[in-house]
């Protein structure tokens, strides 16, 4: 026989040891509403719920439905320094963590929202083809909805850009040093997440949140896909290779390309340093992946870019005289942060007491009570609701 609600709150009040009465008040809820909720005379709302869920250690979930969150399963490939055991439990702790945020917002009915967007053309056999055609219909589809063009765009700029019009969050976390990952990315029905390494390396982060969207466009990420840096020109992989095609083409368009170089070099012939170095700050990318895009639009001599690849994107910011940037660039990359569109959506949930704050402070990595201090440093204790509004979750 299938296990009922009220069964499986009875279950994890009884692990509480307390009694009915004693267990009443430590959820906030009078004797009388949780014997009616109990005998099925009363319907649990979704706050009962998230508090009963939060006093004994579990979740939401498996109080409505019987079952833990669904855990993140490493891809069976590995990339690069990445590999099974190189800390893979830490990366899918991580993962799990932002995922059972969405599981939250799904069973409070605010689901992430998760548009159509592009696939792989089935006429293209080519994986560089297939690549360059998703960054033009992602393209496509950014311009439908009002939105701008990515290139040029600073990382959190990107980022938004991401979760507003692809409904793609992005997280900068602090990967085990062990893994050797540079990024990493996961898409179900409900969501789909972008996880970067923090780093001073800021044009890498870049780089890597556009490779790490070509997988997603490619749906080569119905798993957790964990990659180590991507190496332009350098990887076998044709699913990597894919990805690094996308990221070029979708961080330096040829048409912007082209018009950012007639506007700066005065000698197609005979670039400068300078201006080479003013393309590196208008497109936000490293001097090398620069000069390789330049020299596959035949605006840059091997010889050429060649030497180029070996500067600096620093040395690049001083010779264009926008060194602040860099350092402002440097230190939006290498401070961690979660996506702030689920962050949001937990806290008003929150507000609007749907939930407590333990989902908020578990996706934040928290603790419940320092959370609470910096949300409600001189807040009064918000009354109990006299009676449950809105929809319920559960119905006996």
């Amino acid at each position: 026989m299938t296990e009922t609600v009220i069964e499986r709150v009875r279950k994890v009040m009884d692990a509480a040891s307390l009694s009915q009465a004693a267990f009443a008040d430590r959820i906030g809820l009078s004797p009388d509403k949780l014997s009616k909720s109990l005998g099925g005379v009363r319907r649990f709302s979704s706050l009962d719920l998230a508090r009963i869920a939060e006093a004994t250690g579990t979740t939401v979930d498996y109080l409505i439905s019987g079952r833990e969150p669904v855990r993140p399963r490493a891809a069976a490939r590995s990339t690069g320094a990445v590999a099974e055991g190189a800390g893979w439990a830490e990366i899918e702790a991580i993962a799990s963590r932002f995922q059972n945020a969405y599981e939250v917002l799904r069973l409070l009915d605010r689901p992430r929202f998760v548009p159509d967007l592009p696939a792989p053309r089935a006429d293209l056999e080519r994986y560089v083809d297939q690549g360059e055609r998703l960054a033009s219909d992602l393209a496509e589809h950014l311009a439908g909805r009002g939105a701008g063009s990515p290139a040029g765009m600073d990382l959190p700029s990107l980022t938004r850009l991401l979760a507003d019009h692809c409904g793609i969050d992005v997280a900068l976390v602090e990967f085990p040093s062990r893994a050797a990952l540079s990024g990493a990315t996961w898409q179900s029905e409900g969501f789909r997440i972008v996880l970067l390494a923090t780093t001073q390396e800021w044009t890498r982060a870049r780089f890597t949140l556009a490779h790490e969207v070509g997988h997603l466009l490619a749906r080569d990420a119905q798993d957790l896909r964990a990659d180590a840096t991507p190496q332009p020109g350098k990887q076998k992989d044709y699913t990597e290779v894919r990805a690094n095609v996308f990221a070029a083409h979708f961080l330096m368009p040829a048409a912007e390309v082209r018009a950012a170089w007639e506007r700066t070099v005065a000698d197609p012939k005979a670039p400068t340093d300078a201006e080479l170095s003013e393309l590196v700050v208008t497109f936000k990318v490293s001097p090398s992946a620069l000069a390789a895009r330049l020299n596959r639009l035949g605006l840059l001599d091997s010889s050429r870019r060649d030497r180029f690849r070996g500067f600096t994107t620093e040395i690049c910011h001083v010779l264009a005289g926008r060194l602040d940037d860099h350092y402002r660039h440097r230190a939006e990359s290498a401070v961690a942060r979660p996506p702030l569109a689920p962050m949001a959506e937990l806290l008003a949930a929150y507000e609007a007491g749907e939930t407590t704050l333990r989902p908020l402070a578990a996706y934040l990595d928290r603790d419940v009570d320092d959370l609470r201090a910096i949300l409600e440093p001189a807040r009064p204790p918000r009354p109990l609701p006299e009676d449950e509004k809105g929809d319920p979750v559960f119905q006996p």
